[in-house]
């Protein structure tokens, strides 16, 4: 099918309201749109910078625990959590109670990619999947009565008080598991030929149109992307992640779903998820860039440790897991001695490592601030 000869779906009358019928995807997508092929291009080779980077980094997978828990945290912001990524990089007990919710959920994020990126190596991307991230994702939260690892068996939507009022009404729960079934059997079939971001991109606008949990679908929606990329080889790790070009982008995101829906522009929708990915995939090559040149940086500061220097290249091994500590978490992790701790902390602080972020006389953290600047910045 050609992209300009696209039908979204049709309205369709259920009691006291419309639910919208979606078309089925399983087949081969064409265009005649030359643009798309050159933003298709652009697309792949940052994809391929970035993906580079993942291979280069010693010790990359230490990196990309950071760049899932900024993802966890601007996907989670996307649907109203308030956790600031500061406060997700600390022990929960230690956040204030009227914030744990969002923290958990931010948590939840962080465990569902990873078990997720766990399970690809024995699973295809697949309904089976979807819905084992889907419950972790909804793990003891606020979602937690809303079916977690099951597809809905009520009717739900999006904008508005109840149905009547609602912006939009996915299918009905009935219809469900054939429109996800079709999902799942065009992100695994091999016999159309649809080059995978073009493919990952109709397949996120179907899973948002499709709704099929009642609460989660945009996280979920915004997770399977990397995962993807991931399972199909275009990643070897999952280090790309559209959710903060979402966030800043946020009325043109649902702007571009909507005309799908409403004018049949899927062709709209196709350039938008392209031009998240270049943008996206070119400041992930930033923060590598960053992240390698404070490596170096902080190696070469290890030596001027002297008998220190073990003790202190463990410490700073850590601050790359995490980035803001307090001195029990250093001794207990590294089990040392409180006075060897407190020195220690002290000549990170001297050297501009690490910045107490408290102000108080007991209980103070501090964090590794140029670190956690990589991860903030455009």
């Amino acid at each position: 099918m050609n992209l300009k000869d696209f039908k979204s779906g049709v309205l369709r009358q259920e009691y006291q309201y419309k639910s919208f019928l979606p078309e089925f995807i399983n087949h081969t997508f064409t265009w005649d749109d030359p643009q798309i092929n050159t933003m298709l291009e652009d697309a792949t080779r940052a994809l391929g910078e970035l993906n580079a980077f993942t291979m280069i980094v010693p010790n990359v997978d230490i990196f990309i625990q950071m760049h899932i828990t900024k993802e966890a945290n601007t996907s989670s912001k996307i649907e109203g959590t308030k956790t600031q990524m500061d406060e997700v990089l600390i022990a929960k007990h230690q956040i204030d109670p009227e914030k744990r919710d969002d923290w958990q959920e931010v948590r939840n994020y962080v465990d569902a990619m990873n078990s997720a990126i766990k399970e690809l190596e024995t699973l295809p991307i697949s309904n089976r999947l979807i819905k084992n991230i889907h419950a972790i994702l909804l793990n003891s939260v606020r979602g937690e009565a809303k079916q977690p690892g099951e597809f809905r068996k009520s009717q739900n939507w999006i904008g508005g008080a109840s149905l009547a009022t609602a912006y939009f009404i996915p299918p009905h729960e009935m219809q469900v598991n054939e429109f996800m079934s079709d999902l799942e059997k065009f992100l695994n079939n091999e016999e159309i030929f649809v080059p995978h971001l073009i493919k990952i991109a109709i397949a996120h606008y179907q899973f948002e149109t499709i709704h099929p949990f009642l609460d989660g679908n945009g996280r979920i929606g915004r997770l399977l992307i990397p995962l993807y990329l991931v399972s199909n080889g275009l990643l070897k790790k999952p280090s790309l992640y559209l959710s903060d070009f979402i966030e800043k982008n946020k009325s043109a995101y649902y702007e571009a779903l909507t005309r799908v829906r409403t004018d049949n522009d899927l062709i709209h929708w196709i350039k938008f998820f392209l031009e998240a990915v270049i943008v996206t995939a070119k400041s992930g090559v930033k923060t590598f860039e960053t992240i390698l040149s404070l490596k170096q940086e902080m190696d070469a500061l290890m030596i001027g440790f002297g008998k220190k220097a073990h003790n202190a290249s463990r410490l700073l091994e850590m601050l790359y897991q995490k980035p803001i500590v307090n001195m029990t978490d250093v001794g207990r992790e590294l089990n040392l001695a409180k006075a060897t701790v407190s020195s220690l902390i002290k000549d990170f602080e001297e050297k501009g490592i690490l910045k107490e972020t408290t102000g108080y006389e007991r209980n103070k953290y501090y964090a590794f601030t140029r670190y956690l600047d990589a991860y903030s910045k455009d």
